[in-house]
């Protein structure tokens, strides 16, 4: 969940630990300096598993059994590989930065100066707690829930978010406008489950916060007696939140209601102060949980204020470990293992790196783009885009489930998606955020203000669609249903998603597939529900929806089987990312049957244009994971795991059989009539 939902192609958890050095994922070399030659790895494969028996396994099984995850890393395979060698241009970028002595207010200066001030780590342990003690002052201070929320809400202004889970987005039913948001938050586990199961996993999640708010404790120069009270309070809170699948719904997600109304019916939250502290002056908002906010009016005064202000102290520490010294960056290391299971954390210029990118992207990004992104690439990866849209519209007309009235509209709503590629036409400005190269602490501090102040200063104006909502270096792709857009950073555009020089097979089956997955997000159960123009509002047949959701809720059902160290799928949660699977995949092979290839019989490499489609679908998917992640992802992600994403959409699929000779007693063999035939 973001400012608004909007659906990425991979999992923005694993995205974040994908940040460390290691063997490459395929044969060909990771040099980016290098032209690739081999965009097929059949050294990875398994050819003793069949391929209707699990292809996921026949494609990437070799790789699996040999592959070591490093000790920084929470999993490894061709995501990891991509972002790595990303990594590295982006350092040799900031380190160029840093070397130009730029004028104040450049991009170089602003860039290279974070970058500088990151890496002096001596300065860093100099100053130890430091940079604390102000904002611990502040929450000693507070004297009761009225002065807590005032004090909420002028660190909320200063881009810190506690509590109250702040943000502005598009209003879901007139999405020219933007609005102020609110989600459910307050939460230090990765979700609700965690307070009450009595897994093992989640007694050592509990048992872990409480020794990890003790630890930041005494290294602040906190008491640290109240630390077990902290999981007392958030298991309070957590009974009032949805569930990860419960906050899919879009049409639970909005709740508009008048600021006044806020007010009358939950007094202790104080809603009209918590906007005048922020600067803010909106006449409505956006809850989209309120049940929590309710809830938050109630504890704010039923608990003991001397609980609230030890969970402050610990939500500031925790949310600021990562700019102090070594101490506080190994206690939160530690603690973030338990969900990880990273050996040893990642070399300190790729969390430079990182935070670069998160906080001054669009600066960075100008940098990145002009050196490692081709007009040429631009150019082909529009060819692609506009083949799967014409691929996807003539599915459309083909579908026999769907009356010729509800197709009219979803043709309408395909053919005005905003497309977008590698870059923004418009870059966001960063005047006013300070950059001081001694300072890391102040420099984080300016970057969050910064991104605050634009969001509050959005509140109730018209919506700039040329925003975008990834940097452009970023590995990943977005859905985003309010803007009815696609988009595809630079950083994506790589392989084994991605090459120039790679036949069609390999970029239909890999980038084709993101871009087909992309676009079947704006028919999935949850982007369906919004219009051509963005607008939360139907546009079906009564008789098409029933439909619809009789072949989806058959998808759920379908994932819902499938097992991960002994965890089942959930296929609520991950129904609208299985959906856009099944959808990308065949969308992308009807535009690869539009090119020579893949009208022709040519083999390479001993394989049909057809099968060699599907080898590089199931190799983008290559990787293996820590099972402490498994077990984060397979409650909190909306994606199912990755060999899933590979098997799940083909054993819908009928071209696969056919290009591997699936038969019946196969595992992954469904009947023709079973198979989930939607988009």
């Amino acid at each position: 969940m973001k400012l608004y939902f909007y659906s990425a192609f991979l999992s923005l958890l694993i995205l974040a630990s994908c940040n460390n050095a290691g063997t490459t994922a395929t044969g060909a070399s990771s040099d980016s300096t290098t032209k690739r030659t081999v965009f097929f790895d059949k050294t990875g494969m398994d050819t003793t598993i069949k391929p209707g028996d699990n292809f996921y396994s026949y494609v990437n099984g070799g790789w699996v059994k040999t592959a070591v995850i490093p000790d920084d890393q929470s999993g490894w395979g061709g995501f990891y590989t991509l972002e790595e060698d990303n990594l590295k241009k982006l350092n040799g970028i900031l380190e160029d930065a840093a070397r130009s002595n730029g004028a104040k207010g450049t991009i170089e200066q602003k860039t290279g100066d974070y970058y500088t001030a990151g890496m002096d780590t001596l300065a860093i342990e100099k100053k130890g707690a430091a940079p604390l003690k102000e904002m611990l002052a502040k929450i000693d201070a507070v004297k009761d829930h009225n002065e807590l929320v005032n004090l909420i809400a002028e660190s909320n202004a200063a881009g810190w978010n506690d509590l109250m889970g702040f943000s502005v987005g598009q209003d879901d039913k007139i999405s020219t406008k933007y609005i102020s948001v609110f989600s459910q938050s307050g939460l230090t586990l990765p979700e609700k489950g965690y307070y009450t199961r009595t897994d093992s996993s989640s007694a050592a999640a509990r048992n872990g916060i409480v020794k990890y708010a003790a630890k930041l404790f005494s290294l602040a120069g906190v008491d640290s007696a109240g630390a077990p009270g902290i999981l007392a309070l958030e298991t309070k809170i957590a009974a009032f939140h949805r569930t990860p699948a419960e906050t899919r719904d879009p049409q639970k997600n909005y709740n508009k209601m008048s600021v006044a109304d806020l007010q009358k019916n939950e007094p202790n939250v104080n809603w009209q102060n918590y906007f005048a502290k922020m600067n803010a002056h909106p006449d409505s908002v956006n809850v989209q949980q309120p049940e929590y906010y309710a809830a938050l009016n109630t504890l704010l005064a039923s608990e003991p204020i001397a609980a609230w202000k030890t969970k402050l102290k610990f939500d500031y520490i925790n949310s600021n470990a990562s700019l102090l010294n070594k101490d506080f960056r190994d206690a939160q290391f530690n603690f973030s293992r338990v969900f990880s299971g990273q050996k040893k954390q990642s070399d300190r210029w790729k969390t430079i790196v990182q935070r670069n990118d998160n906080g001054l992207g669009e600066l960075l990004g100008q940098l990145y783009v002009k050196k490692y992104f081709t007009e040429n690439a631009r150019h082909r990866m529009d060819e692609l885009v506009n083949n799967l849209q014409t691929a996807f519209e003539a599915r459309i007309k083909k579908l026999d489930w769907m009356s010729d009235s509800t197709k009219q509209r979803a043709d309408i709503k395909l053919k005005a998606f905003l497309k977008k590629i590698g870059y923004p036409g418009k870059w966001k400005n960063y005047d006013d955020v300070s950059i001081d190269p001694n300072d890391y602490f102040a420099d984080a501090q300016s970057v969050r203000r910064h991104k605050k102040n634009v969001q509050i200063g959005k509140i109730g104006k018209d919506v700039d669609r040329t925003e975008w909502d990834m940097t452009p270096p970023t590995v990943n792709a977005y859905y985003n249903p309010s803007n009815n857009e696609i988009v595809f950073p630079a950083g994506i555009l790589q392989f084994p998603f991605f090459d120039e020089n790679a036949d069609d097979a390999i970029n239909y089956g890999g980038i084709g597939m993101v871009i087909g997955h992309e676009m079947t997000h704006g028919f999935d159960d949850q982007g369906s529900q919004y219009d051509e123009v963005g607008n939360m509002q139907n546009w079906w047949g009564k008789a098409d929806m029933d439909k619809f959701k009789a072949k989806t809720g058959a998808v759920a059902k379908e994932y819902s089987g499938y097992k991960l160290l002994g965890s089942n799928v959930n296929g609520e949660l991950t129904l609208g990312e299985n959906l856009a699977d099944i959808g990308g995949i065949a969308i992308a092979y009807d535009a690869f049957k539009m090119t020579k290839q893949g009208r022709g019989t040519d083999k390479i490499d001993g394989f049909t244009p057809d099968q060699r489609f599907f080898l590089s679908f199931a190799q983008i998917w290559r990787s293996k994971y820590r099972d402490e992640i498994v077990k984060v992802l397979i409650n909190t992600d909306p994606h199912s795991p990755d060999i899933f994403r590979v098997n799940g959409p083909l054993s819908n699929f009928d071209p696969f059989y056919t290009a591997f000779n699936v038969q019946p007693g196969d595992s992954m063999y469904v009947k023709p009539e079973n198979r989930a035939h939607i988009w």
